[in-house]
């Protein structure tokens, strides 16, 4: 799976988990101060990316140096290509 590929999947989650639109959402968008995504946020969207992408479970120290998309897609690419 591309990295584009990854991204789209990403984005639509988090739309859907953050009630944005499509537009709003960029490699660069940061998942705090962007989305005002709160810890129980993260948890929640980390919980819907493990299944979406069937990767397991992501470690907490993972979750906390995840702060942007693009963090997100070069993980999840990460995992699937390991």
């Amino acid at each position: 799976m591309t990295t584009e590929e990854i991204f789209d999947k990403v984005r639509y989650i988090i739309c859907e988990q953050f009630g944005i639109d499509e537009d709003d959402v960029t490699m660069e968008s940061l998942l705090e101060d962007d989305f005002s995504a709160d810890s129980v946020d993260l948890v929640d969207l980390a919980v819907e990316l493990e299944t979406e992408f069937e990767i397991g479970e992501t470690e907490e120290s993972v979750l906390e140096a995840i702060k942007t998309v693009s963090d997100v897609v070069n993980y999840i690419h990460r995992k699937l290509n390991a």
